[in-house]
């Protein structure tokens, strides 16, 4: 329960938060504070202080303008330090995490007289490693051969780039640079940092020569003190798939926030799916079995481990033959199918038993070798520890880092081989399961790929059952106006707390929703991408501030082929620059009094704030439904309706509302911004599900032709 003196804690802090930001208090931001006070402070604990029950996920929906940060930073952190807990702040994007760190958390401090300590967490792979840089500079002439890219053919480095190499060890030994690529003064490429950076199975930790003056681990330590840290959703979630508390405090001891929670779902389903392209496998073993021939010879005085090598050379020459047979099995089954398309998926999931046969073949012999290479790895490890004498603890430190990364790659085979050889139970949520089509510099190869259609069971397993407590809040959790979509999704119990707390803006004097008369339907793509670029050829040239979302690049590229070169020289296009550059030549254009047109899809339709004179227009060229050939969605909604239930009503309707909030919520930003949103889709008004689509939207004044 809430007890007298947290309720006075959380009381004064706002206040004193309202006073010295000269602020009157917003009903919905009180609210909000109320409603995750309450739902926090009463979850039941035991004399160790650890949860009991499962009433502690609050989930709160808060409309742009309502200052959902302060409401649930004012309402946790006074919970979380009375019960020794720690708090993790999980975002989707970078901006929310940099206004957080900038902005939120130290005026909670300042304002609100709240004492706490924060930082922001970022993965091992944000990090450099300076033994992995040394070793690359180091092997350069003894070896030649670093690939730069997992399937490319290996390269040797060139001069540039071990230049930029002893760059980046330089500038960290001069302690210019803390060693986190984020604050790097000039970028570094991509390839280089791959070469330069560590992950947790290549990493020997404390037995590293380099440990005490580790950027990841000097970091780690920064974040044990903590009692906030700022993380995204990926980190979280590679934290629950290590067994919670590797990189993050425990979730038993944690209470977790997913602000922009609505992207948890799709975040989860994407990190827990497998892929495996089946020549890029073959020519990878190949090279794998001469690694271990390398390492055999470098350790040929060592019995135990001569033995573990020697006894993977038949289970590696059983995983080339099969992978060789399952390429010839795809070919057959899928030719006259993937010539049609570049993706094939399987109905509900289910692959042939021809399939499932090899691919438990391959599970169980990857499984073998997964099991022997962790038996090298414990052997190497032993070594750098000075525990074998005929093992030089040079030689483990050489070999661990190019073993772990053997050991990730047969890890990741198994698990797509077994997600491919199981059956799904019946009644249960299917697996999407799919082959990809790839052109690569060395001919075409399948990918088969695997994905769950939802996020509800691996949540319930990894987090829900765990964490001490949650909170899910964004300015969209709800689909047609209700919770149900949200709750479905993410596996939370029935009987958590959920609330509205709308938006301060005055929607129906600041905004106007228009439909204009259009000649066509969506469902006839030529006419309406001919209607929709006639209607932005008239319109671009009025426009100061514009935004317009597509809905696929296929329709963006043929309306800009309708175009004057003039003119689309003018348009900032998605994919000709980076995001942040596009947004950053936009503002620049309109802070000269330019005019300034962005041409965008799905991933600006959200996170994207531009406010005031930075965005006056928003045009929708079609209602936001799923593509129809993803995978994921796909395999959805044919288990909906193998249920008896109906997809379109209970997936596809929600998941389009959702989205169509979100790219609506791009216009008004604050309080006093103006402007018009065009929806150029008759169908939210002829159609049945329109009217749903539409009500769940905030009040726009409407304007339909």
């Amino acid at each position: 329960m809430l007890d007298k003196e947290l309720k006075q804690t959380i009381q004064g802090a706002y206040s004193t938060f309202l006073d010295k930001r000269g602020l009157k208090a917003r009903y919905g931001q009180k609210m909000m504070v109320a409603e995750i006070a309450r739902s926090l402070a009463s979850i039941p604990f035991n004399s160790d202080g650890y949860r009991e029950g499962t009433s502690h996920i609050c989930v709160t929906e808060a409309g742009t303008g309502t200052g959902k940060t302060i409401a649930y930073l004012l309402a946790s952190v006074p919970i979380a330090q009375q019960r020794n807990k720690k708090i993790v702040v999980s975002t989707a994007t970078v901006a929310l995490q940099e206004q957080l760190i900038l902005k939120d958390l130290p005026q909670l401090i300042s304002d609100a007289g709240i004492n706490l300590t924060y930082g922001l967490a970022k993965g091992r792979g944000r990090y450099f490693c300076i033994s992995n840089a040394e070793k690359v500079l180091q092997q350069q002439d003894e070896l030649g051969q670093i690939a730069l890219y997992e399937d490319e053919a290996s390269q040797k480095l060139g001069h540039v780039q071990v230049e930029e190499i002893k760059s980046l060890l330089s500038e960290y030994a001069s302690g210019q640079w803390d060693g986190d690529r984020d604050a790097l003064p000039n970028t570094v490429s991509d390839s280089i940092w791959r070469l330069s950076t560590s992950d947790h199975l290549q990493c020997t930790n404390r037995r590293c020569s380099n440990f005490s003056i580790c950027p990841f681990f000097k970091a780690r330590q920064e974040l044990e003190k903590w009692d906030l840290v700022v993380a995204n959703h990926d980190l979280v979630l590679a934290d629950l798939s290590l067994g919670g508390g590797a990189i993050l405090p425990a979730p038993e001891d944690t209470i977790y926030i997913f602000d922009e929670g609505h992207h948890l779902g799709t975040k989860t389903t994407g990190h827990f799916s497998y892929s495996m392209r089946v020549k890029s496998s073959q020519r990878w073993l190949a090279k794998a079995s001469r690694t271990l021939n390398k390492l055999l010879n470098d350790a040929s005085e060592h019995v135990v481990l001569r033995s573990f090598i020697e006894k993977l050379a038949t289970p590696f020459s059983e995983m080339e033959d099969t992978l060789t047979e399952f390429n010839q099995l795809l070919q057959q089954l899928l030719q006259d199918r993937l010539d049609k398309t570049d993706r094939y998926r399987f109905a509900q999931g289910v692959v042939p038993e021809s399939i499932q046969l090899l691919m438990h073949d391959l599970a169980t012999t990857s499984e073998r070798v997964v099991l022997k290479i962790e038996q090298i790895v414990d052997l190497l490890k032993e070594a750098m520890d000075g525990e074998i004498a005929d093992l030089p603890k040079e030689t483990g430190e050489l070999w661990y880092p190019q073993i772990g990364i053997l050991l990730s790659r047969i890890q990741g085979m198994y698990w797509l081989a077994r997600s491919y050889s199981i059956s799904d139970a019946d009644g249960k949520l299917p697996t999407a399961r799919w082959i990809k089509r790839i052109d690569s510099s060395e001919g075409i190869d399948l990918e088969c790929q695997s994905s769950p259609v939802s996020a509800a069971e691996t949540l319930q397993e990894h987090l829900w059952d765990h964490c001490y407590g949650a909170v899910i809040t964004s300015a969209t959790l709800t689909a047609v106006g209700r919770f149900d979509r949200l709750y479905s999704d993410l596996g939370l119990p029935g009987d958590s707390p959920c609330s509205i707390h709308m938006s301060p803006f005055d929607y129906s004097n600041n905004a106007e929703l228009i439909v204009p008369a259009m000649r066509s339907d969506p469902g006839n793509q030529a006419l309406h991408n001919q209607e929709l670029s006639e209607y932005l050829l008239q319109t671009i040239p009025q426009e100061q501030s514009c935004l317009v979302l597509f809905s696929s690049w296929k329709q963006m590229r043929y309306v800009l082929e309708q175009m004057p070169d003039k003119m689309v020289a003018e348009i900032l296009v998605q994919g000709d620059l980076a995001k942040h550059e596009i947004l950053r030549r936009h503002r620049e254009r309109i802070d000269n009094k330019q005019p300034s047109v962005i041409f965008g899809l799905a991933s600006f339709a959200e996170g994207v704030d531009l406010p005031g004179d930075y965005l006056t227009h928003v045009v929708i060229t079609k209602l936001p439904f799923s593509v129809p050939d993803d995978p994921v969605d796909a395999t959805y909604t044919e288990w909906i309706e193998t249920q008896g239930r109906n997809a379109f009503e209970e997936w596809v309707i929600p998941m389009a509302s959702m989205r169509l909030t979100q790219a609506t919520g791009r216009l008004l930003r604050t309080e006093s911004d103006r402007g018009k949103i065009t929806l150029l889709d008759r169908r939210c008004i002829t159609r049945r599900y329109g009217k749903q689509l539409l009500a769940a939207l905030p009040p726009y004044r409407r304007k339909f032709s």
